[in-house]
């Protein structure tokens, strides 16, 4: 019947179980035998099931309680985290932490610091998003992740607090086939106007999105970044690519750098910022995350 089992009832099964008798379970609990074999007659008679065999010298556990002392670990497991995740919140940690991360920043620092964070709160429920364009700075404005890591474009951000934590290099990049690989002309805005530009582009923004850095009239958008490598590589246009994904397919030569000198179109180092609402102080685990993020800078 449910309600009547106590925890204490099943610490006494599961130790029986690890002992491997009642005078060994009562030695490690510290109780007289007795108790021990009164506790498993009230569990065994609250729940009609015979756990163990008394057929023989000592009582052997049956299928059946083999079967509800495997159970009853679980539980047990279970009410020990409930009250460490309980302590933990009484002490201020949140129940869960939200995360928001845009596709342009590595993945390095991230796991990095997460990884410190789980070390640090092992209980602790973590939410990850990873987002297009855009998407982590949306996340933290309306509320659904208390921390995100992104650009931030030249728009008024007044309500987020913001902090540098880390930054990318943007370069621009072509597939070997394409005529822009093999242009003798200098490569100014007239010459790559003459070409697609693939552009990563915010999915929600009005209007198609951004349009910085964006020199020729022929443009496909992308939202997802990968996919975007994935045209690059195939020959469909040419476009600026954060270094740390593109690095490897300049080493191995399936991607090659354009020679572009015009500020304007190559943007260079772009920050990212660890962002939250000034208005939502943070909770103990984000406030250690964003730390770590921003010892990484230093």
């Amino acid at each position: 019947m449910f309600g009547t089992v106590t925890l204490d009832q099943l610490k006494v099964l599961v130790t029986i179980e690890e002992t491997g008798s009642f005078s060994a379970a009562g030695r490690k609990l510290k109780r007289a035998q007795s108790a021990i074999s009164h506790a498993v007659m009230t569990l065994e008679s609250l729940q009609r099931v015979q756990l163990f065999d008394r057929s023989g010298r000592a009582p052997v556990l049956t299928e059946a309680g083999r079967a509800l002392a495997s159970q009853a670990r679980h539980v047990l497991r279970q009410a020990e985290l409930f009250e460490r995740t309980a302590s933990a919140i009484a002490s201020g940690l949140e129940p869960e932490l939200t995360f928001s991360v845009d596709s342009m920043v590595p993945s390095e620092p991230v796991i990095r610091t997460l990884a410190m964070l789980q070390q640090r709160f092992p209980d602790l429920t973590v939410t990850l998003f990873t987002e297009a364009l855009g998407g982590a700075e949306r996340r933290v404005r309306s509320g659904s992740a208390a921390l995100g890591l992104c650009m931030l474009f030249p728009v008024q951000v007044q309500e987020l607090q913001a902090y540098p934590v880390t930054s990318i290099e943007l370069v621009p990049v072509v597939a070997p086939s394409h005529p822009l690989a093999q242009e003798t002309r200098r490569l100014e805005r007239e010459v790559l106007a003459e070409h697609v530009q693939l552009v990563l582009t915010d999915p929600e923004s009005q209007g198609g999105g951004p349009s910085y850095s964006v020199v020729s009239p022929r443009v496909w958008r992308f939202v997802d970044l990968g996919r975007r490598l994935e045209f690059l590589l195939a020959g469909f246009g040419w476009a600026t690519m954060p270094l740390h994904l593109v690095e490897p397919h300049l080493c191995s030569g399936s991607l090659k750098r354009l020679p572009i000198e015009d500020p304007s179109i190559l943007p260079g180092s772009i920050p990212i910022y660890a962002v939250h609402q000034r208005a939502r102080p943070l909770g103990t685990a984000a406030r250690s995350l964003l730390h770590d993020l921003q010892q990484l800078s230093n």
